[in-house]
């Protein structure tokens, strides 16, 4: 028993010594950062994925990042999310439970009873994606509808990353 705890405690370390939230930029070879897929020419579809630990909140402001950087880059001024989607997934660490059992042995007949339990996962880290389809235009935004000015967006999570 001893030595399950050691272990579970050196994964546990080695998790928390694991890579955190990564820089902004395109998906590396592990596959955190953003990809985008051009639907039409005003289109897209941008995936942000973020590193061990990195918050939700900050998934969603590097794929709004990419969306508004991508908007300049075509010569647009703004752009309205169509479509958002943020998941989450837990990976690694150690996964921990306990069981209770009993029975009866020998030439009597015993019933056998058993109990366990999932205690959960010590030293995982959690992954968030968001996933976005993004509508760009020119000009003056419509009225109607959530829009985002492409130049503010850029100017904000600049200074927000910064900090």
């Amino acid at each position: 028993m001893k030595n399950i705890v050691i272990l579970a405690a050196s994964l546990s370390l080695a998790a928390c010594a694991a890579v955190g939230p990564a820089a902004y930029g395109p998906a590396d070879a592990k596959g955190f950062g953003y990809e985008e897929t051009r639907i039409e020419a005003n289109r897209y579809r941008i995936t942000y994925r973020g590193s061990g630990d990195m918050p939700p909140e900050m998934v969603e402001d590097y794929a709004l990042k990419r969306a508004a950087e991508l908007a300049l880059q075509n010569g647009y001024d703004w752009f309205r999310v169509i479509a958002r989607q943020t998941t989450g997934e837990q990976r690694g660490g150690v996964g921990l439970g306990a069981g209770v059992g009993g029975g009866s042995y020998g030439r009597r007949s015993g019933v056998g009873v058993g109990v366990s339990g999932d205690l959960g996962t010590i030293g995982g880290r959690d992954y968030f994606t968001t996933r976005m389809e993004v509508l760009m235009g020119e000009g003056e935004p419509p009225e109607d509808g959530d829009y985002y000015d492409a130049q503010d967006v850029v100017a904000r999570i600049a200074t927000a990353v910064a900090e």
